[in-house]
């Protein structure tokens, strides 16, 4: 994306990528192989003419699914008015999209290149092409580095005088399986919807994909009852018994559990902070690589969309080689923002894995919806802010707690009774947080 942005803007750019082409050659096993895109991430696509495109190849999902141990799953929709969704599309199909409009816009994309060393100094870079297994070195005006979240770069920098970094790793890790179509290529669970399984401390959750399938994600501790590190290494029945108890409705739909689950890998899940994301006018860090974040408000691939846009926009305001300037613009705008979807995924998690299927929860998020109705434009939750809006994620997350407070003052005492919200009194705590506004 990044490369589409400056490429747009009439820069020359040369793009290094580590993996081959997603077009002729198929992904790993095991890395996801879809996506959540919500509204910041289709601004992005809009700006380099990509959204309506991008659209066509996704799937909405207008709520969550929750699929409790016992009883009906029941459907808990995102937006106050249930027409507001998230986009499950294919990441292969996204990357091949992008890499395709670079080409056209001029980018020159080097595929099978390892990054070596960066040289701040100078503005190079050393590589590895594993494919003819030479190595030599490149230079250029700037460098901008979106290597991930196990970025070569960021580890250059760390060496730097008073650098800030900080990884925090979950106690859980991530396994993914697969749901097959059905035998007319249909879908066999609800295809508009994000699928969960809460079991309090862990969880499974799926994402339809347009073949009819779906890409299952178990998210689970690596200790413990429950834990990778036992059922890594259980025998068949075990893993078996242990899916058909916990995850029966799934499990149901999954002929090939035991090959996936033992094909592929079982991968950690990470926070990554740190700053500054830039030296001088040489080099900035972008995307996962300055801020990596768990998946649970799917907003990694839509918070590093944001950061081109952003990075694009602030760069139109300069002229000339002033890079630094552009650099330190950025970092300064974005970091207190991507701290703060830093801190709400890893919330968001608690929330997935265990809040969704209590009552508690359950009742506060009506009266959220009912309050959203009631005064639009003023009340939303916090995953209508993050997710359906572009406001900043600091100021989503400051929205997102006053929002709190005043649902836990309207219910105090009235238990899961909805007919005993008075919006009178609603009211008057929105002009009591937002005086601000005229109601």
């Amino acid at each position: 994306m990044l490369a589409c942005f400056l490429a747009q803007k009439k820069f020359r750019v040369k793009l290094y990528e580590r993996r081959g082409d997603m077009r002729k050659t198929q992904m790993s096993a095991g890395r996801s192989i879809n996506l959540a895109l919500s509204k910041r991430g289709l601004t992005a696509l809009g700006e380099i003419g990509l959204d309506k495109e991008i659209l066509e190849m996704t799937i909405p999902m207008y709520g969550r699914m929750i699929h409790p141990h016992d009883g009906e799953a029941a459907f808990q929709q995102y937006s106050k008015d249930g027409k507001s969704a998230i986009h499950s599309v294919s990441r292969g199909d996204l990357n091949c999209k992008f890499m395709t409009l670079a080409e056209q816009d001029g980018v020159e994309i080097f595929f099978d290149h390892k990054c070596l060393h960066v040289d701040f100094e100078n503005s190079k870079v050393s590589f590895l092409d594993e494919v003819s297994k030479k190595e030599y070195e490149v230079s250029g005006q700037t460098i901008l580095a979106t290597d991930g979240a196990y970025s070569l770069a960021r580890l250059s920098m760390t060496k730097m005088p008073r650098y800030d970094y900080s990884q925090t790793y979950l106690s859980h890790g991530y396994k993914e399986l697969h749901i097959p179509p059905g035998p007319n290529g249909e879908h066999l669970l609800n295809l508009k919807a994000l699928h969960i399984w809460p079991r309090g401390t862990y969880m499974m959750i799926a994402l339809p994909n347009m073949d009819g399938s779906f890409t299952v994600t178990c998210f689970f501790p690596y200790e413990g009852e429950h834990g990778f590190n036992r059922l890594d290494h259980a025998d068949d029945e075990t893993i078996l018994n242990f899916f058909h108890a916990d995850f029966k409705d799934a499990a149901e739909l999954m002929p090939d559990l035991l090959e996936n689950w033992r094909n592929n890998p079982t991968s950690s899940l990470l926070t990554i902070k740190c700053f500054p994301w830039s030296v001088e006018g040489s080099c900035c860090l972008l995307g996962d690589a300055s801020h990596a974040i768990v998946p649970f408000f799917g907003q990694g691939m839509n918070a590093g969309f944001e950061d081109c846009h952003i990075f694009a926009k602030i760069l139109s305001e300069y002229s000339g080689d002033e890079w630094a300037d552009v650099f330190k613009k950025f970092q300064d705008e974005r970091k207190t923002n991507t701290d703060a979807i830093a801190d709400m995924a890893q919330e968001n998690f608690i929330e997935m894995r265990d809040s969704v299927a209590d009552p508690e929860f359950q009742f506060r998020k009506k009266v959220q919806q009912l309050l959203g109705t009631e005064f639009p434009g003023v009340f939303n939750s916090r995953y209508e802010w993050v997710s359906f809006s572009n406001v900043p994620y600091s100021e989503a997350k400051r929205l997102g707690h006053v929002n709190d407070q005043i649902v836990e003052e309207l219910v105090e005492g009235i238990g899961h009774d909805m007919s005993k919200i008075d919006l009178g009194k609603a009211r008057d705590l929105i002009k009591k947080y937002f005086p601000q506004h005229r109601l």
